[in-house]
């Protein structure tokens, strides 16, 4: 009975544990977490309200007139519309809360890569840069699928066109034949430029030249050419703090 005792105590824990933080503190409650999301999302854009209240209340107008035309009662479209309604709602929530969430980390260094690993599907994205400039700090990412390469960057400077135009050269070193495409993404709202919050869904759009084969042929080669940038410099040493040693540039 003891041995019992113990092993529901410790159950107990593990479930308690389960439900807090790291730091300690409670975890909050699914609604809580989304009114919390709504209400973040609300303030950055006014509109998500007024959109949801009119998906309710469009879906039970139709809801209605359906079942009013089909079977001569509103009670039915009542119901039904509400659940449509709700869910049409949800999905408005959704995609506003997704939108302000990149609003939030636009400009950031690391951005894109944010927004390239939202992607569910279709896409194996690298979780650290490809290309690094430790002055500027410009990185570049790179994801690889059935649609080929995607090298992206987050800005058009010179520094990033030329961090671009360094990685393809890498790529087609190590492919060494043309016939998988290489794209080159920028991020940003300007001609040409991809919106950050638009990004994930324009890769998601390109059209698969590939086969599932042939992809993960491609994958495997791209890990033999990626190094990670923290094994390139000797360890203790951060790439984005380095100084030359001016003494010894002089020769003392």
């Amino acid at each position: 009975m003891a041995r019992t005792s113990e092993t529901t105590s410790a159950k107990d824990d593990t479930k308690k544990r389960g439900k807090r933080n790291a730091d300690g503190t409670k975890k909050p409650g699914r609604l809580k977490q989304m009114f919390e999301v709504f209400k973040y999302t609300q303030e950055v854009d006014r509109s998500t309200l007024p959109l949801m209240i009119l998906a309710i209340v469009g879906a039970i107008a139709v809801g209605v007139l359906l079942t009013v035309l089909i079977f001569d009662s509103p009670w039915y479209g009542i119901f039904m519309g509400l659940a449509v309604g709700v869910l049409i709602a949800m999905i408005i929530l959704a995609r506003k809360a997704e939108r302000a969430a990149f609003d939030r980390i636009k400009g950031q260094t690391g951005a894109a890569l944010a927004a390239m690993q939202s992607i569910r599907r279709g896409w194996n994205v690298e979780d650290e840069p490809v290309q690094i400039d430790p002055r500027s700090q410009k990185m570049l990412f790179r994801a690889s699928g059935r649609a080929g390469i995607a090298v992206v960057a987050e800005d058009s400077t010179g520094i990033s066109m030329k961090l671009l135009e360094k990685e393809r050269r890498s790529i087609r070193r190590v492919l060494q034949h043309d016939n998988v495409p290489v794209h080159q993404i920028v991020v940003g709202d300007g001609e040409g430029e991809v919106p950050l919050h638009k990004l994930p869904t324009y890769m998601q759009r390109m059209k698969k030249q590939l086969t599932k084969q042939e992809s993960a042929q491609v994958t495997k080669r791209l890990n033999a050419l990626h190094r990670s940038l923290r094994q390139q410099v000797p360890k203790g040493v951060d790439p984005m703090r380095a100084r030359p040693n001016r003494k010894a540039m002089r020769g003392r």
